[in-house]
């Protein structure tokens, strides 16, 4: 399956999330990626959308890899098989970390400038990102959102490799796992896109203020 963008990917993951729309759910969309799918999910099913701060702790020498994530109130999720394999040190896994902390500050500042949180507590909250690798950006997410004890929480994503998606599922926390294609040959999100550009702070912005 392939995607001309992440606008399509979201209604076409929308149709697959119809059936929550009844509750009125609260879209999360994971930045940057995460949130243009997320608005075209939101927009289908006519309910409220957010950003979800969350940061992925970037291997050293590969910021591609992900050794981990980290949360908007500081919770870290740390993949101790990836962080043997990329050699990360404690020192440079808190370097990274107080590095990502700092990032999600300034998204933050930016961010709830356009557009108050909106709180998943006694919600039905849907986590959204434009597809997974490792997962540990959606882990994260997962935990983070636990904290604010929703009354159900969904990941829902275009694209996954099928052990990714297993150990979502394999979350107490998650109830289900909504995702699109699960395709055994697996070497990145953006092979699975036509259009796969990286998503700017200004086009967030601009879907935040329009989902006021």
């Amino acid at each position: 399956m392939k995607f001309q963008d992440r606008a399509e990917a979201g209604q076409r993951l929308a149709a697959a999330l119809q059936r929550f729309a009844a509750d009125h759910p609260l879209i999360l969309g994971l930045p940057r990626g995460g949130v243009v799918v997320g608005a075209e999910v939101a927009r289908a099913l006519q309910c409220d959308c957010d950003v979800l701060l969350v940061k992925k702790l970037r291997a050293p020498g590969n910021p591609e890899l992900a050794l981990g994530a980290i949360c908007e109130g500081g919770k870290a999720f740390v993949n101790e098989e990836v962080r043997e394999l990329a050699v990360a040190t404690q020192e440079y896994l808190d370097d990274e970390i107080r590095a990502r902390l700092a990032d999600i500050a300034e998204q933050r500042r930016v961010y709830r400038k356009v557009k108050n949180y909106i709180s998943p507590t006694d919600r039905v909250a849907i986590l959204v990102d434009d597809g997974l690798a490792t997962g540990a950006t959606m882990i994260a997410a997962v935990q983070a959102t636990t904290l604010s004890r929703p009354r159900q929480l969904i990941v829902a994503v275009p694209v996954s490799p099928p052990d990714t998606e297993a150990k979502l599922e394999a979350m107490p926390q998650v109830s289900e796992v909504v995702c699109l294609d699960t395709p055994s040959w697996f070497q990145g999100v953006g092979q699975f896109y036509e259009d796969f550009r990286q998503v700017s702070d200004e086009e967030v912005i601009r879907i935040l203020e329009s989902s006021r």
